[in-house]
């Protein structure tokens, strides 16, 4: 068991170690540790910033798709008063202006009221993020000590 020569010599050309691989072999443990905590805490804030991007074109887009359905409901709505309109124009040929106008505004209170019922009924059923909250409990005594480790 005597020393060889060749023991951690280079074999061929190819075998000459990098720059990069001899900085390494010459590089602490510590520093090497600070280097990683460093690139991990880079990529975190890049991470973070890439987030808030998305996060941000999704809010802008999300504003726009509510724009159009707050300008949808609007002419919903116009096309809805119009349509009663001549619906009471054309009942008062039938029946006379008057009785046409409450008709139609019987008509109008029954959808209220439908769409009042089946509102109440899906508000009802919310239920909150019973999930979330339950796991948001036990995180305290998660992080309390258990017999195990004293």
């Amino acid at each position: 068991m005597g020393s060889d020569p060749t023991v951690g010599a280079p074999r061929h050309a190819d075998d000459i170690p990098t720059p990069s691989e001899q900085q390494a072999a010459n590089t602490s443990l510590g520093d090497l540790l600070a280097e990683v905590s460093r690139d991990v805490s880079t990529l975190m804030r890049q991470e973070v910033e890439l987030a808030k991007a998305e996060l941000r074109q999704s809010a802008t887009r999300a504003g726009k798709g509510a724009g159009m359905y707050g300008g949808a409901g609007v002419a919903g709505w116009f096309t809805l008063l119009f349509l009663s309109i001549a619906l009471w124009w054309a009942l008062g040929y039938v029946m006379g202006n008057a009785w046409s106008a409450v008709l139609v505004a019987a008509i109008w209170a029954i959808v209220a009221v439908v769409l009042f019922v089946v509102g109440k009924k899906e508000f009802d059923e919310v239920r909150g993020m019973p999930d979330t909250v339950e796991s948001i409990k036990k995180i305290p005594d998660t992080l309390k000590r258990n017999e195990e480790n004293r």
